[in-house]
């Protein structure tokens, strides 16, 4: 049976809420939770050990993820009562684009990780509700096969910065061409945080060839890979033969363009690989290239990473179009600033100006409503969108965050609001 709903339209919540209902008439429970907690159990289940270290793991001792989701119960909804709330609009315009809700797909690297459709399910998933899915840099599939699943809906796409300003053009030029609405430049990973979940089991996806269909699918990056190949003719490395490293260059093989025996006899997945670790990130990046980038494409741009008021000013005097106040979820380090704490003083520094989106411990509907009253415009969705995919691909990814979305339709309505537009701080009260 599919819990799924289509894209949300006025009365979601009761919606949402009948579907289910009347599925439990006959006998029919939800594939998947309406709570996080028990979506989350249910995604570890179905999901590898090496799996759960990375999409569910965080930087440290997880002091981040911690202080994302205290932010968030330190702040309380206050409802009016006796107002008609029988009409409701959760409707919202960003960048030229009517959204049904104030909820977007955040990126999320190597969601095969997750599922095997990744990326392509997440998509779907996405275009069912009308929401944007932000492609992600670190992705499982070309842009362009999730840009195919999606079709006239919303899609934005996440650029790491890389060392070579050559691979960037040729990606933002790609995210042009597909249709891309806006640009996400991630600040918050020109180095890899401590991530004890992952090293415990010496885990990095990206060395296994997982979550870098976006550079093997890119004609700059190939053309790198090649001239390095070149460059090393002759060269023979020295390679240690065990268990692990032959299902690695398997592994490898197997996520590079081509035929699998060929790829096999072939040095390229290999040296695909070496060349994305040598070359993805870039710790010098400065302000200056990201005041270039109005030289590099037009679509707008928005910064991801923001959490000092002093740094949204920047943004906003180096050209950015957006702001997404993010910790990275807690993954990058230890003991940061909660996203929510950082956007009370975000918002009135960038007063308006520009749209200010939440990333980072949005688990529910009232998580949402609470982030726009602080002054967001809207929240990107991370973990709960791949613990839906986990548990039932395409359609468990659609259903975790018509879950969300379900929930913040009756939270507005039941605080005695009707629109996006009357969500502000007087409906809160911080404990």
């Amino acid at each position: 049976m599919s819990d799924g709903p289509v894209a949300p339209q006025p009365g979601a919540g009761r919606a949402r809420q009948n579907v289910i209902y009347r599925a439990g008439v006959l006998g029919r429970t939800p594939a998947v939770p309406t709570d996080f907690a028990g979506l989350e159990r249910l995604a570890r289940r179905k999901t590898s050990r090496r799996g759960w270290a990375y999409i569910a793991g965080g930087a440290g001792e997880g002091a981040t993820m911690r202080a994302n989701r205290e932010a968030f119960d330190r702040w309380k909804i206050v409802p009016r009562v006796l107002r008609d709330v029988s009409r409701r609009d959760l409707s919202v315009e960003l960048f030229g684009r009517t959204l049904p809700a104030p909820v977007l797909l955040a990126p999320v690297g190597a969601a095969e990780l997750a599922h095997p459709d990744a990326d392509v399910a997440i998509a779907g998933a996405a275009a069912e509700l009308g929401v944007p899915y932000i492609f992600s840099n670190q992705g499982c599939a070309p842009m362009e096969e999730s840009a195919a699943a999606m079709g006239d809906s919303p899609r934005w796409f996440q650029l790491y910065w890389s060392s070579d300003d050559d691979l960037v053009d040729s990606l933002l030029a790609r995210a042009k061409t597909i249709g891309a609405d806006a640009v996400v430049v991630t600040l918050d990973t020109t180095l890899l945080g401590w991530r004890p979940q992952d090293l415990n089991l010496g885990s990095l996806p990206f060395a296994r060839g997982e979550g870098i269909a976006q550079y093997t699918s890119d004609p700059t990056f190939v053309r790198i890979v090649r001239e390095r190949i070149a460059a090393a003719a002759g060269a023979r490395p020295e390679v240690e033969v065990t268990l692990g490293a032959i299902r690695t260059l398997l592994s490898m093989s197997r996520r590079y363009p081509g035929r699998l025996l060929d790829n096999l006899r072939s040095p390229e997945p290999r040296a695909a690989v070496e060349t994305f670790l040598d070359i993805y990130s870039r710790p010098s990046l400065t302000w200056t290239e990201i005041e270039s980038l109005r030289e590099r494409t037009d679509l707008p741009v928005l910064l991801k990473g923001i959490l000092h008021p002093d740094d949204a000013r920047r943004a906003l005097d180096a050209g950015a179009d957006g702001i997404i106040v993010s910790n990275h979820g807690g993954r990058q380090v230890d003991g940061a600033i909660a996203s929510l704490d950082a956007l009370v003083g975000i918002a009135p520094a960038v007063d308006g100006r520009v749209p200010v989106l939440l990333d980072s411990g949005i688990r529910t509907g009232s998580d949402v409503f609470k982030a726009l009253a602080l002054g967001a415009d809207a929240v990107t969705v991370g973990r709960p969108h791949l613990y839906g995919l986990a548990v039932g691909g395409r359609e468990g990814a659609r259903d975790a965050v018509a879950n969300i979305i379900a929930e913040f339709d009756l939270t507005l309505g039941l605080s005695g609001l009707t629109s996006v537009k009357e969500i502000t701080a007087d409906a809160l009260t911080r404990t």
